[in-house]
C-alpha cells in the first residue's frame, strides 16, 4: 500500500516529535504492508513550511530506515490566500514529490466563495489538487454536495482511513462510506501522527472497503492511484455518477481540464 499523507517529518508541525518516533512510525507502516510514504508537513500560519529543514531531516530519516519504505515529500497544504499566491508563484514547492500533485486542506468554519477560482488558477500552471478528508470538515459534513463542483473541476479526494474505523467519529465514518459509494473517492490515506492516537495503519479501512465494495475498489484507493500520485502519473478512476441520480446511472463526459489531468 502507498500513503500519500503522513506527518513523518519530526519537530516541524503536529505529527512525530522525534527523529526515533520516526522510526518507530516506519516500523509500524511497513509491518502494515505500506510500502511508501509520502511525508506531509503542514503548510500553515502556525507550522509553517521548512523545505530545507523537511529535506534535511527526511534525508536523516531515510538513512535510519533504509529501504524497509520508500519514502517522498509532499505537504499538507492549507488553503490560505498567502500559501496559494506561494504555490502558484512556485508550483513545485509543495507537490507531492515535486511533481503535479498537491494536497490541499479546507479551515473547519469557513470555505471561500472563490475557491473553485482558486483551484482553476492552480490547475493552470500544472497543479491537481487532491482535498483532504472532507469526511472530517465540518462545513462539508453540512453541505457535501459542494464537492461537486470541484471535482467537475478536476479535483481529487482522499479520505482518512481511520475515519472509515470510526476514529473521527460516526459522521466522518458514514459521510467517508457515502462518498465511496458514490465514487467520490480516489485515494485513502493514513494522515499519520504519531504511534497511537493517529497511528500509520491503512490495512484496517482497506479490508473495510475490500469487503463493503470489493477488493478492486479496495486497490484502487490503497495502491494504484497512490502510487501513481507518487509518481506524478494519472490517476485510474471509476466513472462519476450524475450528481442527482443513482451511483450505477451512466456517468457524463468528463470537462476538458479533467481530460487534461489524466480524468477517464
Amino acid at each position: 500500500m502507498i500513503d500519500i499523507h503522513h506527518h513523518l517529518i519530526y519537530g516541524v508541525d503536529d505529527g512525530s516529535r522525534d527523529l526515533e518516533t520516526s522510526v518507530q512510525m516506519v516500523e509500524m507502516a511497513a509491518a502494515d504492508g505500506i510500502t511508501h510514504i509520502v511525508c506531509t508537513p503542514h503548510a500553515v500560519e502556525r507550522y509553517p513550511y521548512q523545505p530545507e529543514v523537511n529535506a534535511e531531516r527526511l534525508a536523516t530519516l531515510r538513512e535510519r530506515v533504509g529501504n524497509k519504505v520508500k519514502l517522498g515529500l509532499g505537504c499538507d497544504f492549507h488553503l490560505s490566500f498567502e500559501n496559494i499566491d506561494d504555490a502558484l508563484a512556485h508550483p513545485h514547492k509543495y507537490t507531492l514529490n515535486g511533481l503535479n500533485y498537491l494536497l490541499v486542506e479546507f479551515p473547519d468554519t469557513m470555505i471561500s466563495p472563490r475557491i473553485a477560482d482558486m483551484f482553476y488558477e492552480m490547475m493552470v500552471v500544472g497543479i491537481r489538487p487532491i482535498i483532504t478528508h472532507p469526511e472530517r470538515n465540518l462545513t462539508l459534513q453540512r453541505k457535501p454536495e459542494r464537492l461537486n463542483e470541484w471535482l467537475e473541476q478536476g479535483c481529487l479526494v482522499q479520505v482518512t482511513a481511520n475515519s472509515l474505523t470510526g476514529r473521527f467519529g460516526k459522521r466522518a465514518q458514514e459521510m467517508g462510506m457515502q462518498l465511496i459509494e458514490q465514487r467520490r473517492v480516489h485515494f485513502l490515506a493514513t494522515d499519520a501522527h504519531d504511534l497511537k492516537s493517529r497511528p500509520p495503519v491503512l490495512s484496517e479501512a482497506r479490508k473495510i472497503v475490500a469487503e463493503k465494495f470489493g477488493a478492486e475498489t479496495a486497490e484502487r484507493l490503497c495502491v494504484t492511484n497512490p502510487l501513481a500520485a507518487f509518481e506524478g502519473r494519472p490517476i485510474t478512476e471509476a466513472p462519476i455518477p450524475d450528481w442527482d441520480q443513482p451511483a450505477n446511472t451512466e456517468p457524463e463526459r468528463p470537462g476538458l481540464l479533467a481530460r487534461l489531468f489524466g480524468r477517464r
